[in-house]
């Protein structure tokens, strides 16, 4: 290029480039609104005038007791450490500390060899800017918005129960209690066992509430809930990019979200033989690689996991790895069945009586005695979640407020049959009631009566009236049957 053209200007490449460097620096130097220097040991070795009128703000009355710290110990929510082990500048970002909102650049400073041997931090406007205020006042709103969701994703994940919620003054349910208050100290695995519906789930939050990670996220997982091809996904999280149609960005598997809390893994029992082996891993080592990825990512989680099955028949048949088994089993809880503590049944009931009034918004019912010896004579294989079913049919279709025996009819094998309402007696005024009246008296009648010959059974009740489910239950509820 002719030389006339470029007076004062360089020719080549590195010339140009180091004149545009030194006027950025200058101008950013002339408009940065303080600056701050770091060596490799991430140590503050200077600060510019305009950076020391902010460090009261910090806490610092003089430089001297500033300067000679280290950046990460002085400055929160820093990346300048970053920069200096990376190599790689942070030219424009949005930082939020306890001294204000700030657009900030970080630069790496090498050596002639090209080693980064610091780095350069330049706050470029801070939020007296007027200019940036739009900006900055957006930045803050969605840092607020962030928080409050962060918030409300942490109250979701709180322990739903303590160990007091587990009812019952039973030497069985007694002993559950012990042993969870003792589990729940240690960090060590927890191996729930017991049939359907005795309260696993219940004692897993319970004893995450009772534990030093209390503070930390709670997070469940039912293993059969979860298609076997989707259950790895769902665990340890995919990869970027990890397969066609993933998210670019990856997504965290209930390990990662988990980490620093308790993980529940509900059902562990049907958890398919090629991720046991996996699941083995993460429980030895507390790391695991997500799908589509070679990166090994580390977690401090505690596991709680359940199951009603009998896992050492399973063994036996090659169903569930021994290994698993025996690193599950180091603190296992049995949950007694419900027909194991018939003594608990008058609480149990009184404490889910309470809570299908509050779900459903009807008034609570009492149990008479006829109705609480009935439903301790009964086997209850599905536990409390069918005593519970049982009180919620028994509730709804009636408006008594007192549940007796017969209120059962149709729901437990031994309940009485509910007595037909007597025929109203015969005479001229029945005859002079308005047609509507008297049909209405003899559907009431009939249904009622069929009722009692199905001992309760609405499918049989409907077809022996010839008339829909639907229908019967419409009846039922205008009839206040």
């Amino acid at each position: 290029m002719n030389a006339k053209l470029l007076p004062g200007l360089p020719a080549d490449a590195e010339g140009v480039m180091r004149l545009a460097a030194q006027s950025m620096f200058e101008l950013m130097a002339d408009a940065s609104q303080g600056m701050i220097l770091v060596n490799r040991e991430h140590r503050i070795v200077w600060i510019s005038e305009g950076y020391k009128k902010a460090l009261p703000r910090l806490g610092f009355e003089d430089e001297h007791d500033f300067v000679g710290r280290r950046i990460e110990d002085v400055v929160p929510n820093t990346l300048m450490a970053q920069v200096i082990e990376t190599g790689r500048p942070i030219l424009v970002d949005v930082i939020t500390n306890v001294s204000g909102t700030f657009v900030v650049s970080r630069l790496p400073l090498r050596d002639e060899a090209g080693a980064v041997i610091g780095a350069l931090g330049i706050i470029l406007l801070d939020n007296q800017q007027t200019a940036m205020q739009p900006l900055m006042q957006k930045f803050s709103r969605l840092q607020e918005e962030l928080d409050e969701a962060r918030r409300q994703l942490a109250a979701q994940r709180r322990p739903k129960h303590q160990i007091a919620s587990f009812i019952g003054s039973s030497p069985a349910a007694l002993e559950v209690k012990r042993h969870a208050r003792r589990v729940a100290m240690t960090d060590s695995t927890v191996l729930l066992l017991g049939e359907t519906g005795t309260g696993k789930e219940l004692l897993a939050h319970a004893i995450h509430a009772a534990s030093p990670r209390a503070a930390k996220p709670l997070v469940g997982i039912n293993i059969a809930a979860i298609p076997d091809t989707l259950l790895e996904a769902e665990l340890f999280g995919v990869a970027p990019g990890a397969y066609t149609g993933a998210d670019r960005k990856g997504r965290d598997g209930k390990f990662a979200i988990a980490d620093g809390g308790t993980l529940f893994l509900d059902e562990i029992g049907d958890m398919p033989l090629a991720l046991q082996s996996k699941l083995l891993r993460v429980l030895q080592e507390q790391e695991f690689e997500p799908l589509g990825s070679n990166k090994v990512r580390r977690v401090d989680v505690r596991v709680i996991a359940a199951t009603s099955r009998d896992l050492n028949a399973m063994m036996a048949r090659g169903e569930f790895r021994a290994d698993l088994y025996y690193r599950l089993n180091v603190l296992p809880i049995r949950l007694p069945a419900l027909r194991e503590r018939q003594g608990d049944i008058e609480a149990l009931a009184d404490a889910l009586g309470e809570d299908i009034a509050r779900r459903s918004g009807m008034p609570v019912r009492t149990l008479e005695p006829d109705a609480l010896e009935l439903l301790a004579r009964q086997s209850w294989p599905g536990n409390i979640r069918e005593l519970r079913n049982a009180l919620e049919q028994a509730s709804m279709m009636t408006d008594e407020l007192h549940l007796r025996a017969e209120h059962f009819s149709g729901l437990l094998p031994d309940a009485p049959a509910v007595a037909p309402p007597a025929p109203a007696p015969a005479d001229e005024t029945a005859v002079l009631r308005p047609l509507p009246e008297q049909i209405a008296a003899l559907e009431r009648q009939a249904i009622a009566a069929a009722l009692a010959h199905t001992q309760g059974n609405k499918l049989a009740a409907a077809k022996l009236l010839q008339i829909s489910r639907a229908a019967l239950y419409d009846k039922l509820a205008a009839y206040s049957l």
